[in-house]
C-alpha cells in the first residue's frame, strides 16, 4: 500500500503542479468538471451500489455541467439546472423505482450528491478566475497537505483521545491539532514563497481556519462512507482509495478560500 502511494504521488503531483501552473482557465476548467463528474460517479455508487445506474450517469453529467456555467459566468443558470434536476429525477424515481420504501433514501442521495459535490468544488473555477487565483489555489493545497501530515504523524505518535470515534476511530485530539499546526505553518510557507500580500496575523488566522475547515471535510466523507459502510469511496487511485477520498477536506476548503480572497483581498 505505501508503495502504491508512493508511485501514485511521483506521477500525480507533478502533473497537478504543472496544470495549475501552467494550463489556461479553459483547460483547467475541463479537467474540474472530469473530477467532478467522476467523483460523483463515485459518490452514486457508493450510495447507491448497482442499482439505478441511468440515475447515477444522467446525475455525474448534471453535476459536472455546473463547470461549464462557471466558466462562462452564467451563474443565473444554476438556479433553473438545480431545479430541472429535482424535476426529472423526482419523475424517473416515480415511474422507475422498484422498492418503493426506498425511494426517500435513493432519491435524497441523488440530490444530496448535486449539492454536496458541484457547489463545493465548483468554487475551483471563480476561484481560479481571480488575479492571484493560482497561487491561492497553491496556499490551499499546500495547507491542506501539511494538515493531513502532521495530523497523521502527530497522531500516530502520541494520539490518545478519541476525536469523534463514532465517524473516524483512528483519528484522535492530538492528531488534529497537530494538523491545524500544520495547517498554519503551510500558509505561513506559501505567504512567504509567493502569496506576499497576506500579512503574518491574517496567514496564522487562515491556516486556523483551512485547517479545522479541512478536517471537518475529511469527517464528514467518513460520515458519508460509515453510512454506507464502506472503507473507500472507490479505488480509482492507487493505494489512495477513491478521487473523494483525496477531495474530502478540499471540499470544504475551497469555498472558504474564495470568500476569503475575494472579500478579503479584493483579488
Amino acid at each position: 500500500m505505501i508503495k502504491q502511494r508512493i508511485i501514485t504521488s511521483i506521477v500525480a503531483l507533478p502533473l497537478l503542479i504543472l496544470l495549475l501552473g501552467y494550463a489556461n482557465p479553459a483547460v483547467f476548467s475541463v479537467f474540474v468538471a472530469l473530477v467532478l463528474f467522476l467523483s460523483l460517479i463515485e459518490f452514486n455508487r457508493m450510495g447507491l451500489g448497482a442499482e439505478h445506474r441511468f440515475e447515477q450517469w444522467l446525475a455525474s453529467a448534471t453535476g459536472a455541467s455546473v463547470i461549464a456555467l462557471l466558466f462562462y459566468e452564467q451563474e443565473a443558470l444554476l438556479f433553473p439546472l438545480f431545479t430541472a434536476a429535482v424535476l426529472v429525477f423526482s419523475l424517473l424515481f416515480l415511474f422507475r423505482l422498484s422498492v418503493i420504501t426506498e425511494v426517500h433514501h435513493r432519491l435524497g442521495w441523488i440530490v444530496l450528491g448535486l449539492v454536496y459535490l458541484p457547489f463545493l468544488l465548483g468554487h475551483l473555477i471563480p476561484l481560479r478566475m481571480l488575479v492571484d487565483g493560482r497561487q491561492w489555489i497553491f496556499l490551499t493545497l499546500i495547507a491542506i497537505m501539511s494538515c493531513d501530515t502532521c495530523a497523521y504523524f502527530v497522531g500516530s505518535k502520541i494520539g490518545k483521545r478519541k476525536l469523534y470515534p463514532a465517524v473516524s476511530p483512528n483519528k484522535s485530539v492530538e492528531g488534529a491539532i497537530g494538523g491545524v499546526v500544520g495547517s498554519v505553518l503551510g500558509v505561513l510557507l506559501a505567504k512567504v514563497s509567493f502569496l506576499p500580500i497576506i500579512g503574518f496575523f491574517d496567514a496564522v488566522l487562515i491556516g486556523l481556519l483551512l485547517g479545522g475547515m479541512g478536517q471537518l471535510g475529511d469527517l464528514f466523507e467518513s460520515l458519508l462512507k460509515r453510512a454506507c459502510q464502506v472503507k473507500d469511496s472507490g479505488n480509482m487511485i492507487p493505494g489512495h482509495g477513491g478521487i473523494l477520498d483525496r477531495l474530502d477536506s478540499l471540499l470544504f476548503a475551497f469555498p472558504l478560500i474564495y470568500y476569503i480572497a475575494r472579500y478579503g483581498y479584493g483579488s
